[in-house]
């Protein structure tokens, strides 16, 4: 564990030093082709950095956070985009929490209908109160316990709880890390999920309410570059299809790099073809949407079990067989165990020194 902390603290200096790179040198360089060139070095810096980490529960998150998010938001910074373009030169804590962080600054765009200066209200449905969190925490910690009773449930429950683990592991990870921008910057953020065992569509679900940080940064890299180009080669309809196609095959592309630093084995794509199956159907069903229109639709108390079904159904599918494959599962089962060992331990330093 110690050895893991130290590698850790490394990576994330590198981390910091390669962002200030970025802010402070590769900004100089004119945007386009000369800035990506200038940050090709950080590119590959920030995808060999993760092999340096062994604990799952640490280099997953880590990955996540500097080889998909930061190198796309640099990716778009190399062309005076995104959300790094917008921060001053002299903002270096901010530039670096939007680089690394997972989180989106939340804007108020003016009502037309409105005096300027007059923001918008917020949606209802972005308010969490902490509680909503803390709930979350409950049920994560509730479902490690459980783990302990696993030769006794069937396989499917045990790959359902498996998809509950990686909603509340990944809320409760975001909101860690909004928490933390939060409180070094303190500004206002977008959410990262909307609960989405509420959506009433494929489209709702991916998005409008999971995890929408990767939303947010995969239509400006992906979606809006595919459909633009491929509007005048195929006509609107199919560009759509195409973008958002096209869109499911990078975010496969990436979970499945992801697994990669998980498990360390060749992958078996059968990460990419979830994501693929995913992208046809949201594509196909959005195409159906556009010839219903002001037609008869599913209820809500209807659509939403078929979305969620579908989701955990293909998640078994195709999703967890890789993590099951390699151990993955049993492995950070166990390091959670190890962790709750590790922090007693410090507690019980702490409390040492202080009594002395």
């Amino acid at each position: 564990m110690n050895s893991e902390t130290k590698s850790f603290i490394k990576l994330w200096l590198s981390v910091l030093a390669s962002l200030c790179y970025c802010n402070f040198i590769a900004r100089k360089f004119p945007k386009g082709k000369i800035r990506l060139l200038s940050l090709l070095p950080i590119f590959v810096l920030f995808t060999l950095l993760p092999l340096n980490l062994s604990s799952l529960n640490i280099v997953g998150p880590t990955a996540f956070f500097i080889t998909w998010l930061a190198n796309f938001k640099l990716l778009l910074f190399s062309f005076d985009q995104g959300p790094l373009s917008s921060i001053p030169p002299n903002s270096i804590l901010r530039f670096i929490s939007v680089a690394c962080l997972p989180i989106k600054i939340k804007t108020y765009p003016s009502d037309p209908q409105s005096p300027p200066n007059i923001k918008i209200k917020d949606n209802p449905i972005s308010k969490k109160s902490p509680l909503n969190l803390a709930i979350k925490v409950l049920l994560f910690a509730l479902l490690i316990r459980i783990y302990d009773y696993k030769q006794h449930l069937h396989p499917k429950i045990i790959s359902v709880l498996y998809c509950c683990h990686i909603y509340l592991l990944l809320e409760i990870i975001l909101a860690m890390g909004a928490a933390l921008a939060r409180a070094l910057l303190g500004i206002e953020l977008e959410p990262q999920f909307e609960e989405p065992y509420l959506s009433t569509s494929l489209q709702d679900f991916w998005g409008k309410r999971w995890n929408l940080m990767v939303t947010s940064i995969l239509r400006p890299t992906v979606y809006n570059p595919i459909r633009s180009m491929s509007a005048r080669l195929l006509g609107s309809e199919w560009a759509l299809m195409a973008a958002m196609v096209g869109t499911f095959m990078v975010s496969g592309l990436m979970h499945e790099l992801m697994f990669f630093y998980l498990t360390r084995a060749t992958p078996s794509w059968e990460v990419m073809w979830f994501f693929v199956l995913h992208g046809i159907c949201t594509a196909l069903e959005v195409l159906m949407k556009k010839s219903l229109t002001g037609r008869w639709r599913l209820h809500r108390a209807v659509s939403r079990p078929l979305v969620v079904g579908f989701v955990v159904t293909t998640s078994i599918w195709l999703f967890f067989p890789q993590m099951i494959r390699n151990g993955v599962d049993v492995r950070a089962i166990e390091e959670y165990a190890v962790l709750v060992e590790f922090v007693k331990e410090m507690l019980k330093c702490a409390r040492v020194r202080h009594g002395a």
